[in-house]
C-alpha cells in the first residue's frame, strides 16, 4: 500500500517534505518495472555528491537494472544535504522498503516544486493506465 503522506512524480519518485527537508525515493511500482520482481535485477544506483543544487524537475542520478537505466528526478529545488550511504551498495533495500529504509536523498528546499506533483490518487489512476 503506497504512503498518501507524500507526493509524487508521473517518473515515479516521491518526495515527503517535513519542515523545509524533502525526502526523496522511487516508488514500488518503479523498482518493479526496474527488476519485473527480482530485486537481483538492480545493478547500479549513482546518487549526487553533497551540496549539489538541484532544480524541480532535474536529474540528481540514475538507477540501472539488467534492463533498463532510469533517471532520477527531482520533486523540488534546492541542496542535496543528505545520501542515503546504505543503497549503493544494498539495491535490494528499495525492493524491501521503498518508502522507509529506501529513500534516495534529503533536500533542503529552497525553491519551488515540480509542478508535476501529484498526490496519491492521482498517482494510483497514473499507475492503472500502465498496468
Amino acid at each position: 500500500m503506497r504512503p498518501d503522506d507524500r507526493q509524487y512524480l508521473p517518473s515515479h519518485e516521491w518526495v515527503k517534505i517535513d519542515a523545509q527537508i524533502a525526502t526523496i525515493g522511487i516508488t514500488d511500482f518503479a523498482v518493479n518495472e526496474l527488476c519485473s520482481g527480482n530485486e537481483g535485477d538492480l545493478v547500479y544506483c549513482d546518487l549526487p555528491e553533497l551540496g549539489r543544487l538541484v532544480g524541480a524537475g532535474e536529474t540528481f542520478g540514475e538507477i540501472e537494472s539488467v534492463k533498463a537505466v532510469s533517471d532520477l528526478n527531482s520533486p523540488v529545488a534546492g541542496e542535496i544535504i543528505e545520501v542515503n550511504p546504505e543503497i549503493e551498495d544494498h539495491l535490494e533495500i528499495l525492493s524491501d522498503d521503498p518508502w522507509n529504509r529506501g529513500w534516495l536523498i534529503k533536500i533542503k528546499v529552497s525553491g519551488e516544486s515540480s509542478t508535476s506533483l501529484v498526490d496519491l490518487a492521482a498517482y494510483e489512476e497514473l499507475v492503472a493506465e500502465k498496468e
